[in-house]
């Protein structure tokens, strides 16, 4: 038994784990990465597509990389870090009070305290091409074409990137439809430091008709997965489908004009419209394709709303309903006081 368990537990630390919402995350040899939050703003004008991705990563490894599919030939440039704040402020939940009447558990004379709680609504055949290799910050890029897994993963493995078997075979649906790649090795600026926290952003752009997330590679996935994504685009946009995880939810809809790094990344003047998307793959094998978003039907705005139930009080805080109760109390004394008065108040006898 002491065996078996140093077994496994020697197994967790040198198994990869392929944790990236956009493509496969792959770790040096006898090295552990985990993406715990993958954010994504896309940016989709009906004939382009601009994908910014920040991942927040854990593990043991110094160095890792990816491999992202893409429909057509893509840049690939750093992104702006403060993009990603911005869109969180413009996406934050409304804030509202909402009052009630009864004292609850945290109430005088249950605990004597206000309460305070809050309440949320929820090329050639065989062949690799080499398209551009850059480095960006701590960013080394190597943009490809290949149609042949195997190909593609000796050319990886030839020039440093590490790759599954079970990636290659991923692959293949993306060869056939002749897709190109974007491999990426990351790590730290200083060595000895392992990958952890928020990694820099990554900025890729290539031409589409169709506003497509790459996800299929996701189902390699050993843990549970988490996506959010921004879209920037004309309408409000949806997923077709939920492709194996839960049902996206939209966190935001609406209109904005957009400025500082939200503008750089929309290029063009005026508002543009801006929807969130959470979604969880608790059982990421089961991810069985890529994200494509359409138009809604109507453009529905939609602003997540936070609740936080407040005792309702007047007067500096007395509670109303302290003050009811004590009127009716001192209204049913009065009334019986007046009756009481009334039945010892002698009767009156009509003079003869």
């Amino acid at each position: 038994m002491l065996v078996a368990l140093l077994a496994l537990q020697l197994g967790s630390l040198i198994a990869p784990a392929y944790a990236c919402g956009c493509g496969a995350m792959i770790p040096d040899r006898n090295q552990y990465i985990g993406v715990d939050r993958e954010s994504s703003a896309v940016r989709w004008d009906g004939r382009t597509e601009q994908i910014v991705m920040r991942f927040t990563v854990r593990g043991t490894a110094e160095r890792a990389a990816w491999i992202m599919p893409v429909p057509g030939r893509a840049d690939v440039e750093l992104g702006d870090t403060e993009l990603f704040d911005e869109l969180e402020q413009l996406t934050r939940p409304e804030h509202k009070d909402r009052h009630y009447f009864w004292p609850r558990g945290k109430d005088w004379p249950f605990a004597g305290a206000a309460s305070d709680g809050a309440g949320a609504a929820p090329p050639r055949a065989g062949a690799v091409g080499v398209v551009g290799r850059e480095r960006l910050g701590p960013f080394d890029v190597a943009r490809l074409t290949a149609t042949d897994p195997k190909a593609l993963s000796g050319w990886l493995e030839k020039n440093g990137f590490e790759l599954s078997d079970g990636l290659a075979a991923e692959l293949q649906p993306y060869v056939e439809q002749n897709w190109e790649y974007v491999a990426v090795r990351l790590a730290p600026d200083a060595d000895g430091t392992t990958l952890r926290g928020e990694l820099d952003p990554l900025r890729i752009g290539f031409a589409s008709e169709r506003l497509i997330y790459p996800m299929r590679l996701s189902r390699l996935a050993k843990t549970p997965q988490s996506l959010g994504l921004y879209v920037l685009a004309d309408h409000r946009m949806e997923p077709r489908d939920d492709i194996g995880g839960r049902a996206p939810e939209v966190t935001f809809a609406g209109p904005i004009e957009p400025e500082g790094a939200v503008a750089e990344l929309v290029g063009a003047d005026g508002p543009v419209y801006l929807t969130a998307i959470d979604q969880s793959f608790p059982f990421p094998a089961r991810i069985d394709g890529d994200h494509e978003l359409t138009s809604a039907a109507v453009d529905t705005p939609y602003r997540e709303v936070i609740y936080h139930d407040r005792l309702l009080t007047v007067g500096g805080g007395i509670p109303v309903w302290f003050l009811t109760v004590a009127g009716v109390l001192l209204a049913a004394v009065g009334t019986a006081v007046a009756v009481r008065v009334r039945r010892r108040r002698p009767a009156v006898r009509p003079a003869t």
